[in-house]
């Protein structure tokens, strides 16, 4: 017994298995960003002093989601069968389901969070509506099982045990809940870099119905069209910073 236990352990101490786990911790951690950033502009409705349980509950929750989907493989294979067929013989699976409705979820919310923030910040244009910190919470949840699915899928693509993604999930995740407060000032020290943000959910809500319908876009193209536009937003943000520093005026005597 204690000889069959050793040899099931033995993927512990091979190289690949260490190398697997800091590599898809890594994916994790840029798949998590988007989580992030939606989370951070939800619990921005809420009152100074419930945004940061929020994030912390929101993140928890998708901890737990990645686990539940991970140990739950098999009903996670089932989502690939097609549930039913529609034109031209395009089968649609439950997880084309949850993408199409995430996705449009997504885009939806990220153009309304567009909006407000475009032309419902003086509140004369759109009359807010006050939010309850369970319905931002129950919005994030919502999400949460969207991004877990992408990133559940990741995490079967790039390891073979089972303890490795769950250790990867939860290192992401530790990493995640201490960098969300920093992420969600930032975004709310600077407008443009929120409005920016919004316009990376749209990307992604785009991304995430055409992986729906089975059009797969590279997620290459979309991780380059987000760091390019996050580093013009950079320069920006200097240039602003620059001009906005005081200039002292040396006037000559008279």
């Amino acid at each position: 017994m204690l000889a069959q236990d050793r040899g099931d352990m033995e993927w512990l101490t091979q190289p690949d298995t260490w190398i697997s786990l800091a590599t898809l911790t890594l994916l994790e951690i840029v798949l998590g960003v988007d989580n992030i950033v939606f989370i951070s502009i939800l619990a921005a409705k809420l009152p100074q002093e419930q945004q940061a349980k929020a994030r912390q509950i929101g993140l928890s929750l998708a901890l737990i989601t990645r686990v539940i989907l991970l140990c739950a493989l098999a009903w996670l294979v089932k989502l690939t069968s097609p549930l039913f067929t529609l034109w031209g013989g395009h089968g649609v699976s439950g997880r084309d389901l949850i993408l199409i409705c995430g996705g449009l979820f997504l885009l939806a919310k990220a153009t309304h969070e567009i909006h407000d923030k475009l032309e419902g910040e003086d509140g004369s244009v759109t009359n807010k509506m006050q939010v309850s910190f369970a319905g931002i919470i129950a919005q994030i949840l919502m999400l949460d099982v969207v991004f877990s699915l992408d990133s559940v899928i990741t995490a079967v693509g790039m390891a073979n045990q089972i303890g490795v993604m769950i250790a990867a999930v939860i290192l992401a995740m530790i990493f995640m809940l201490v960098f969300a407060g920093h992420i969600s000032r930032f975004i709310d020290k600077h407008p443009t870099v929120k409005v920016l943000a919004l316009s990376f959910l749209l990307l992604i809500g785009c991304a995430l119905v055409a992986e729906g319908f089975h059009k797969q876009i590279p997620k290459g193209y979309i991780y380059f069209a987000m760091a390019f536009s996050l580093g013009v937003e950079v320069l920006n943000l200097k240039l602003r910073s620059k001009k906005a520093k005081p200039v002292e005026l040396h006037q000559p005597y008279r």
